[in-house]
């Protein structure tokens, strides 16, 4: 599958602000996102698949693509697009032979090593962070920068997806460095309006 995508949504019931979180989804899905990550590691395997089923159900209707992170059998079960691996997840060549190759492969990266191998190993894209100071990449160290994020996607030949403190003022910086797109939480899950930030961040 292709990367068609420019703003990546990664959830987090946490960040919209006690709003229920399909509907936020739902007015960024409206304001022109076309890729979401359900990324909600606090949920058991019931709870995450009645959760992907109804985003499968959301992002179908506004021709989303919707990746799980880091659970393959989620991902399966509600016939997601695809997943998105972390440091910790299954290997790319292991979670290609179980997803086969009509699925998309997403994998978290914070060095270029590392984005350079799950490249060799067939993934479709890498997430690399954080490019900006933010509190949910904390402990992955200092920001990245936008030199960095030139260099890495220089080096690589697969799609890169900035994260970490992006806004939609400083998604021009990230697009000029050479990022496919950026991945988003906070920005529009915390938004007065997640339509409208949407929106901000394509430029519409």
């Amino acid at each position: 599958m292709s990367i068609d995508f420019s703003l990546y949504l990664i959830s987090d019931r946490h960040q919209t602000g006690g709003r229920d979180l399909l509907e936020v989804i739902e007015a960024a899905l409206q304001g022109g996102v076309q890729a979401v990550q359900l990324r909600e590691k606090d949920l058991n395997s019931d709870q995450l698949y009645t959760l992907g089923e109804a985003l499968r159900t959301l992002t179908r209707r506004y021709r989303a693509q919707l990746l799980i992170n880091d659970r393959i059998d989620i991902a399966l079960a509600v016939e997601a697009d695809g997943v998105h691996l972390t440091e910790h997840s299954l290997p790319v060549p292991v979670a290609r032979q179980l997803l086969g190759n009509d699925k998309l492969i997403g994998v978290s990266t914070h060095q270029l090593q590392r984005a350079r191998d799950v490249e060799q190993q067939g993934a479709d894209f890498v997430t690399f962070s954080p490019i900006y100071a933010t509190p949910s990449k904390a402990r992955y160290g200092a920001p990245q920068g936008v030199e960095k994020l030139e260099h890495i996607c220089q080096e690589l030949t697969i799609p890169v997806i900035a994260l970490g403190g992006i806004t939609a003022q400083r998604s021009a910086a990230v697009l000029n460095a050479g990022a496919r797109g950026c991945a988003v939480i906070s920005a529009i899950l915390s938004a007065d309006n997640p339509c409208l930030a949407a929106q901000e961040f394509l430029g519409q």
